[in-house]
């Protein structure tokens, strides 16, 4: 019952960015992401070109700030949402697609 109390509360801002192309571009996103106070957790997608930036519980972060974060990286932001899963659920679903 507790951990489904947990599951309400995580939010993560799930980013689908154009111009990744190598590892490096993801360590960038990565590093740049996890150095907001607000980041609990990172993931970053090359192939499906995924972003997605768990917060910590309480945290709040605007769809703009993430935009122009990767924007200033030399990314485009194709779509960006908030969603339930952390970012350890993106990155199952998103290697059980491969």
């Amino acid at each position: 019952m507790i951990s489904g109390i947990a599951q309400a509360a995580i939010q993560t801002i799930k980013v689908e960015v154009n111009g990744m192309v190598c590892a490096f571009c993801a360590q960038g996103i990565e590093k740049k992401m996890r150095s907001l106070t607000q980041t609990q957790d990172v993931y970053v997608d090359l192939k499906n070109k995924v972003v997605a930036v768990q917060l910590k519980d309480g945290q709040k972060l605007s769809h703009d700030t993430v935009k122009d974060l990767i924007k200033d990286a030399g990314y485009d932001v194709t779509k960006i949402e908030t969603v339930g899963d952390s970012a350890q659920q993106i990155r199952a679903t998103t290697r059980a697609r491969k």
